[in-house]
């Protein structure tokens, strides 16, 4: 992605890519993603990480769908529906976490998990009350998300562990047929996981090639 968040990473776009005819809501979903990751990379002050997380939540809450209006991604999450997936609430706070903590332990780590993973892979499933092993896998793959994006070696190590403990909540389960997209997340990144491999950055053609095989085959 650039540096604004607007432009989704080519991983987004591919995983995005799959979702057929809910592609534009994925892509949506992904862009928003971004946006918050974005809005803690760049934040150096919690209390103005906070506010600026706290405007996201009044354009989800905005039923009159003003706030942000003319914002290329809020525009995007209205076009698609995707402002009204469930889970947009903790994905925003997954990331607080990232955006208050000085230094993040393991529960800090498992609460960063739960918000912006659980809450990702709920809102591209669309599903409220998603299975416990939905929520497993999208912690897991933020997880290994984040050990690809932080310089902090010691939490990137700690992530992958966590990540590790968390697989056998959700390896075995059945995907649905629609949330293909989301199986290709959780796959790709369970083989990292389960090899000690951080995420890599950017896509690099081998990524991309297994992509294609986990789409094709399913591992």
């Amino acid at each position: 992605m650039n540096d604004d968040g607007q432009t989704l990473s080519p991983m987004a776009q591919m995983l995005a890519a799959y979702g057929g005819a809910d592609a534009a809501r994925h892509r949506a979903l992904w862009a928003f993603d971004a946006r918050l990751a974005h809005l803690a990379r760049t934040t150096s002050e919690p209390m103005i990480g906070q506010m600026r997380l706290a405007w996201w939540n009044d354009v989800i809450d905005d039923a009159d769908a003003r706030k942000g209006r003319g914002e290329p991604v809020v525009d995007a999450m209205r076009a698609t529906g995707a402002v009204a997936a469930p889970g947009l609430g903790a994905m925003i706070d997954g990331w607080e976490v990232l955006v208050v903590e000085p230094e993040i332990d393991v529960q800090g780590l498992h609460d960063y998990a739960v918000g912006r993973g659980g809450g990702l892979f709920r809102a591209l499933a669309g599903v409220a009350d998603a299975p416990d092993w939905l929520i497993a896998a999208g912690k897991l793959w933020a997880l290994w998300d984040l050990s690809g994006h932080v310089g902090d070696d010691r939490l990137a190590r700690e992530a992958l562990t966590l990540a590790r403990e968390i697989a056998p909540d959700a390896a075995g389960a059945a995907w649905p047929r629609g949330w293909k997209p989301l199986r290709i997340a959780f796959t790709l990144a369970l083989q990292d996981v389960m090899a000690d491999q951080r995420a890599p950055v950017g896509m690099p053609r081998s990524v991309a090639w297994r992509v294609l095989r986990i789409a094709l085959v399913g591992r």
